[in-house]
């Protein structure tokens, strides 16, 4: 239990050093840490991602540093897109579920190591929002991620959000995504005989949010590209591992 809670330091850290990345932790910590079954994980892992993802975004909220139109524009089709997510995921074994989920790891080591030029445009396309918040939220029910890493992006190329106002807004679409999916897999969990643990979710977020706390603090001292592609390395090697252990 002391690495599954050293785990959710991790996830805390990474959100506060980096404004996204931390949520695509929690999976592998539930799954191979605690022991938990895929399915089970997923879920779980939406309630943490989206309870630490509304405790860092009141800091900003305080601060007016949240695009409210933005939010609803990517926000509800993102809660639909999960939702959607999470119902596809009974059609599909737990296994397959990781196997996406490491596709994903590498995609956003992609991101990570080779940001997207994050320069605001100024003509906002509300289509375009609208359709990157079906498909991130689709992919968020699908395999429990959060998704900053493709929402801080789409914000600002597509949205046309200075970066400080980006982070801040994803943290909100982030929790807005997670608890819609969550809210599925609380009907689909019963059928697997799984449930959640609600004390070991709780714990996961409190924890985090104290890890996203410091990681805030430590990113004003510490190097963020060097950050970035250290992390985007850490993730290749973890999606490398759960492909070969679900081969």
């Amino acid at each position: 239990m002391s690495l599954a809670l050293f785990g959710a330091l991790l996830i805390g850290l990474s959100l506060g050093l980096l404004g996204s990345g931390g949520s695509i932790l929690t999976v592998p910590v539930l799954v191979y840490l605690v022991g938990e079954a895929p399915k089970q994980a997923i879920a779980e892992s939406l309630l943490i991602v989206g309870g630490i993802a509304l405790l860092g975004g009141l800091p900003y909220a305080l601060r007016g540093l949240v695009h409210y139109r933005s939010l609803l524009l990517f926000g509800l089709p993102g809660m639909a897109g999960t939702y959607l997510g999470a119902w596809l995921s009974r059609f599909t074994s737990g296994e397959v579920q990781l196997l996406t989920f490491a596709l994903v790891m590498l995609l956003a080591a992609y991101f990570m190591a080779r940001p997207l030029p994050l320069t605001p445009k100024g003509e906002r396309k509300a289509w375009k929002v609208v359709l990157e918040g079906l498909f991130v939220g689709a992919l968020t029910g699908f395999v429990g991620v959060g998704g900053g890493f493709l929402i801080v992006p789409a914000l600002v190329l597509l949205g046309g959000l200075p970066m400080h106002l980006a982070v801040g807004t994803s943290l909100f679409i982030i929790a807005l995504k997670s608890f819609a999916g969550f809210y599925k897999y609380l009907h689909l969990l019963p059928a697997y005989g799984l449930s959640v643990n609600w004390g070991l979710a709780l714990l996961f977020i409190a924890v985090g949010a104290l890890g996203s706390l410091l990681g805030g603090r430590l990113a004003v001292r510490l190097p963020h590209e060097a950050l970035k592609r250290g992390f985007a390395l850490f993730l290749v090697v973890m999606g490398v591992f759960i492909v070969a252990q679900n081969l």
